[in-house]
């Protein structure tokens, strides 16, 4: 008998023990989740109400909208009253959208919510995801076919997700960047790889292989290190007239100097600095100094870390350059998820009630305080 004691209690610590409390919180944590993205969704009203909402849970319907039809994205609401027993994707959030549920999209479904709808939302902007397709290889999500254990990660630029294996570059572990720009977007707002040296979580330098964006010659030319060691000279793109005015000024006073063999890299890159501590000064543009530095342009993913957005240079001249590229939302702290999901975790634990403080509430003064005398 003794044996048998000993090996159920031994058998007893094999097993883990959960307790109320690690119930209570891993209840916490899901809900928490929940709220984080729909915490800043209304559940019972259509959000068409609202125009382009800011940000928004969104979900995509298979049943009414299919692959090979057009795109069409739905509100929580809607997903609720409108769509329960159709199948849906889920689109986690997207900036700058109004619901098209019932519109010219839907063929023979009216919004039960907000009928009144005009028949297509112009400023809307659609992706694969509508049709529940993800990344650069147009994989669903969950991936039946696909075997390798992999995150998802949404950049924050075009708002697609990508395995963390298709980005070019090895993510940081999940804590350690807040936002990510995938390479697609990095080509579109090439002026980021400037910021990237200074700010992104993995650091570029300029020791690395790849494109050296050499600010030394006229019209600000992009320098390509090929095998043999010479060098290509192509035109950059989307660089400010100021900026390269300002490079055209650093090439005249790096001419005027005696050029020796003793010359350091480290004196080069003080001159540079010095000079463009001085232009910022006067023009008051951040973009303008960085650029006057040597960085290093990829074909990969960046990750950024929490707040880098408020070092973006707006000045008038970015922010003009923002607006055509139309990335405008960058210079805007609540534009980001994180923002939105403290919104949501902000408006919950306002309505959220205690349900100990609601039994008490139910009780007579007698129950009450037997209850908490444990009588």
């Amino acid at each position: 008998m003794a044996g048998v004691g000993g090996h159920a209690g031994r058998q007893s610590e094999l097993e883990p023990v959960v307790s109320l409390v690690d119930v209570l919180e891993e209840d916490e944590e899901l809900e928490n989740e929940a709220c984080a993205v729909l915490g800043g969704s209304d559940s019972e009203k259509c959000s068409y109400s609202q125009g382009s909402v800011k940000r928004q849970a969104l979900y995509a319907c298979s049943t009414c909208t299919p692959e090979g039809g057009e795109p069409a994205g739905i509100c929580l609401a809607c997903s609720y009253e409108c769509h329960g027993s159709h199948k849906l994707f889920e689109l986690y959030t997207k900036r700058n959208f109004r619901c098209d549920c019932g519109n010219s999209k839907f063929k023979n479904l009216e919004c039960k919510l907000f009928p009144d709808k005009a028949k297509i939302n112009f400023g809307n902007k659609y992706n694969d995801n509508f049709f529940g397709l993800y990344c650069i290889c147009k994989r669903p999500y969950p991936d039946p076919e696909d075997e390798v254990p992999d995150e998802m990660i949404q950049c924050v630029v075009c708002e697609d997700w990508f395995h963390g294996r298709h980005l070019g570059a090895i993510p940081p572990e999940s804590g350690d960047f807040q936002e990510m720009v995938c390479q697609a977007c990095m080509k579109h707002c090439s002026f980021l790889w400037a910021y990237a040296a200074q700010l992104a979580v993995t650091k570029i330098s300029a020791e690395d292989d790849g494109l050296v964006l050499n600010v030394d010659g006229i019209d600000d030319q992009e320098v390509v290190q090929t095998e043999n060691g010479d060098q290509d000279n192509t035109l950059k793109e989307d660089i400010p007239e100021h900026a390269k005015d300002t490079d055209k000024e650093v090439k005249a006073q790096q001419n005027n100097e005696p050029c020796t063999s003793s010359s350091s890299e480290s004196d080069l890159q003080t001159a540079f600095k010095n000079q463009n501590f001085n232009t910022e000064s006067q023009s008051g543009c951040k973009l303008q100094e960085l650029k006057a530095k040597q960085f290093v342009k990829k074909d990969t993913a960046t990750y950024w870390p929490l707040n880098w957005r408020s070092k973006l240079c707006t000045c008038q001249d970015c922010m003009n350059m923002y607006g055509d590229l139309d990335v405008l939302f960058l210079t805007d702290e609540c534009d980001t998820v994180l923002a939105y999901e403290n919104k949501g975790k902000t408006e919950q634990a306002t309505e959220r009630r205690d349900p100990l403080m609601d039994t008490l509430s139910s009780m007579n003064r007698v129950q009450q305080v037997e209850l908490i005398c444990g009588c």
